[in-house]
């Protein structure tokens, strides 16, 4: 199953998001920025990029 996360968040967050079951961008107006980073793999840089490409189409992260 091939994701919709943004290319310039960087391999080491693509793994550890799609091995967590992330794969549309949906899936993370349910999950708070603080649980993401929780996630070997994802660091700051991936949680904003994922943030502003949220904000893009009008969602956001669980507060």
């Amino acid at each position: 199953m091939e994701s919709e996360l943004p290319a310039g968040i960087g391999a080491p967050a693509t793994r550890a998001l799609t091995g967590a079951g992330y794969r549309s961008l949906e899936q993370f107006a349910e999950v708070s920025e603080r649980d993401l980073l929780k996630l070997h793999g994802v660091g700051p840089k991936a949680v904003r990029i994922l943030r502003e490409t949220l904000a893009e189409r009008g969602l956001s992260f669980r507060e």
